[in-house]
């Protein structure tokens, strides 16, 4: 369904993404805002969502989790929403948390952006994910952050594919 346009970014603390995806700016949007979509494809595949919580409005939290392949595998995050125009834009403060939503200090924050703008029923996502320092955007690259966010939109773009088709 996506273009394999994707495009990865790095200069100074930041990172940007883009994609083209087949569907509409919409529906993209509403697979960012709740849930109920997000645990259909947020996180890599052998990570995937098993927790999640949201209340999706400025200053409003979401807090998850991601549960990988071996007992006792999880990994907490807690975003705060800080701005959200629908349907094209979402800004959210990222961070490693527990499981009560405790932020990990030891680990780097995100302030990351998701724009969404929609050409001929395609949209064309822009994720910035800016860190405080460009030695902490290396850590996490070294983490495998970006196979790990590059399977996650693979998994989004199947999510988006059922539901365009579900919709037809």
């Amino acid at each position: 369904m996506t273009q394999n346009d994707q495009k990865v970014v790095t200069r100074d603390q930041e990172l940007v993404l883009t994609r083209t995806f087949s569907a509409p700016r919409e529906l993209v949007f509403a697979a960012y805002s709740s849930c109920e979509h997000l645990s259909n494809w947020w996180g890599p595949r052998s990570w995937p969502m098993a927790e999640c919580t949201m209340d999706f409005r400025v200053d409003g939290v979401w807090h998850y989790c991601l549960r990988g392949p071996n007992e006792g595998d999880e990994s907490w995050g807690r975003a705060i929403f800080n701005e959200i125009v629908e349907p094209e834009l979402i800004a959210y403060i990222d961070s490693f948390s527990d499981a009560e939503g405790n932020v990990n200090e030891e680990m780097p924050q995100t302030r990351s952006t998701v724009e969404l703008a929609e050409t001929n029923g395609k949209t064309r996502l822009t994720l910035r994910a800016k860190y405080p320092s460009s030695a902490e955007l290396q850590r996490v690259l070294d983490m495998g952050m970006e196979h790990g966010i590059t399977e996650t939109l693979d998994r989004l773009d199947e999510h988006l594919a059922q539901l365009v088709r579900s919709e037809s």
